[in-house]
């Protein structure tokens, strides 16, 4: 059992909560997400839970965890200091021989293991996939998982989804992959900025995450009807109440002085009228508010980027795709025409990420169109030193930075973080940056890798709209079944023997 008795982390820059006096248990069979918009805090809660002096160089953490049991932490990233680590190394001192089935689930060979391959080397999927297994044999009590699909492979994630469903230890997770967190979770924490990040809000819902959507906008819906109804009604009452004031008013101002007792009178119903409107204002105080929430990102392509359906925007062909000395593919082709949505898909390590990066190369410096990437590792195009606002005033014209600065407050972005350095941006919010600068480039060919892969599960659908509505052409590599199934024409699976197409 995990407890959690009054948590309150604040940030020290901005002086910002972002949990406020949070109690909370886990208990066996829990499956428990975090969900809320990028930069909320969920990584931040997590690593408190698991070693508040995790946070201590950016945060203030007050609080008592106890936790019954050991505890296992999966970080969203892997720490670039393992990556020189080889396999063999990691995987060192654990109780391999007890859970020789293990590795197999994931896809890893015990002479993989043993291996000398570094981490470094492996890819994003098989990163995560070597961080579970690792957790997983040194049989814990209480998982603390952030981001565990990042990157997965469709087939490793249908394995992580029963594993998470049928395992009786308590699992706390992040997860931005939508598909999961409806066939895994039975209880869901919310954490929400609320009023321009200025109030934290945290619900903890014991159901599922189709029920625990429908019952918010549910209750958010009664609660405006009440709020509404109780206004309506008082703008009624004062409607009336006025009527009656200003025809005693008038009654007043008519009156003679040859009629001094009906004066007297008027003037008792007046302080009665008087009366009746300080009692209005009273019930105003008891007037039940609207209901907040926080926003997902607003955000949307130009209307008028377009590329003709006959436009031939590639024709690809590959003989072999390597990286380095090891042949991934052979027989690559690829057709894409404009208007078209291509999702590539395939196992972790199948060389999905180098395709895209070759096309990328194909397609940088075409004259006839005009291209963007997305690459997985965001460092490859940001600078983590730059600011948001600088990055992007390196490529457009001082009234385009001030619709950046429109555009950024839509995705959520504040001033703090506008003009702050890159490298403090949680992953979603850096993702947030490379979409605006793709919404600003007027891109009309997009190349995306893992696109959704940051995007909390709020803000993941109004990315979905964006790209299903955008006019060019979209080449993506991505394991999200709702983005490969709502975004993409067409699907190809990545094979040692080329790009074959895919029925999802």
């Amino acid at each position: 059992m995990l407890e959690l008795k009054d948590i309150t982390i604040s940030l020290k820059q901005e002086d910002r909560l972002l949990v406020d006096r949070f109690s909370f248990t886990l208990g066996r069979g829990d499956k428990a997400v975090l969900i809320g918009e990028e930069g909320n805090g969920k990584s931040t809660l997590l690593k408190a839970i698991y070693d508040r002096d995790m946070i201590a160089d950016y945060c203030v953490c007050a609080g008592r965890v106890t936790a019954r049991g050991k505890l296992a932490y999966l970080p969203q990233t892997m720490d670039r200091a393992l990556f020189d680590t080889t396999l063999a190394a990691y995987f060192d001192g654990t109780a391999y021989y007890d859970h020789t089935d293990l590795p197999a689930r994931f896809g890893l060979s015990a002479e993989r293991l043993f291996s000398d391959q570094t981490l470094g080397t492996l890819s994003g999927g098989e990163k995560v996939k070597v961080q579970l297994c690792r957790l997983l044999m040194d049989e814990p009590d209480i998982l603390l998982l952030d981001e565990p699909t990042n990157d997965l492979d469709i087939e490793t994630l249908e394995w992580l989804e029963a594993f998470i469903r049928q395992t009786s230890l308590p699992v706390l997770f992040i997860s931005h992959d939508e598909t999961l967190i409806e066939n895994t979770a039975n209880v869901i924490i919310h954490m929400e900025q609320l009023i321009r990040k200025t109030t934290c809000r945290i619900t903890v819902s014991r159901m599922s995450y189709r029920a625990y959507l429908a019952q918010r906008r549910r209750q958010f819906d009664h609660q405006d009807q009440v709020a509404r109804k109780q206004r309506d009604k008082y703008d009624k009452q004062l409607r009336r109440w006025q009527q009656i004031h200003d025809r005693v008013e008038h009654e007043q101002q008519s009156l003679t002085r040859q009629d001094p007792h009906s004066g007297r009178l008027l003037k008792k119903k007046m302080h009665a009228v008087l009366a009746t409107r300080k009692n209005l204002e009273r019930q105003k105080e008891d007037f039940l508010d609207f209901s907040e929430e926080e926003e997902a990102i607003i955000t949307r392509f130009d209307s008028t980027v377009t590329l003709p359906a006959g436009k031939v925007v590639l024709d690809f062909a590959l003989g072999a795709l390597t990286l380095g000395d090891h042949v991934l593919a052979r027989d690559i082709r690829l057709f894409v025409a404009g208007g078209t949505a291509v999702g590539i898909t395939g196992q972790n390590g199948a060389g999905k990420s180098t395709l895209l990066r070759l096309l990328w190369e194909t397609l940088r410096t075409r004259p006839d169109v005009a291209a963007a990437y997305m690459p997985q590792e965001y460092d490859e195009v940001l600078d983590g030193r730059q600011t948001p606002l600088e990055h992007l005033a390196a490529n457009y014209t001082k009234d385009e930075i001030t619709l950046a600065r429109t555009r950024m407050g839509s995705m959520r972005f504040t001033h703090r973080e506008m003009t702050g350095r890159i490298d403090q941006l949680s992953g979603g919010q850096r993702a947030k940056l490379l979409f605006l600068d793709m919404v600003l480039q007027k891109a009309n060919v997009l190349l995306l890798d893992e696109p959704t892969r940051n995007f909390s599960p709020l803000s993941a659908p109004v990315v979905r709209r964006a790209l299903t509505s955008f006019g060019g052409a979209i080449i993506s590599v991505s394991h999200d079944r709702k983005y490969l199934a709502e975004v993409c024409d067409v699907v190809y699976e990545l094979r040692p023997d080329g790009l074959w197409p895919v029925e999802l």
